[in-house]
């Protein structure tokens, strides 16, 4: 028999709290970069310029979005 055996192992309670603790430090850390991309462009309005002269398929359609600042 395998005497060998932990309670405290990686692949027993330590490593499901290690996995636990990693996987909600990643989520915490991807809701706080997320909420400070939506800050940062929270105030970055822009409007659009000649919206009769724009083209349903062209590569210029970009040009008619100017920030306001």
């Amino acid at each position: 028999m395998n005497e060998n055996r932990s309670v405290f192992a990686l692949d027993g309670i330590t490593g499901m709290l290690i996995a636990t603790v990693l996987l909600l430090s990643i989520l915490a850390v991807l809701t706080v970069w997320g909420l400070s991309v939506q800050n940062a462009n929270m105030s970055n309005f822009y409007e659009i310029k000649d919206e009769k002269s724009i083209k349903m398929f062209s590569t210029e359609n970009a040009k008619h979005v100017v920030d306001v600042k």
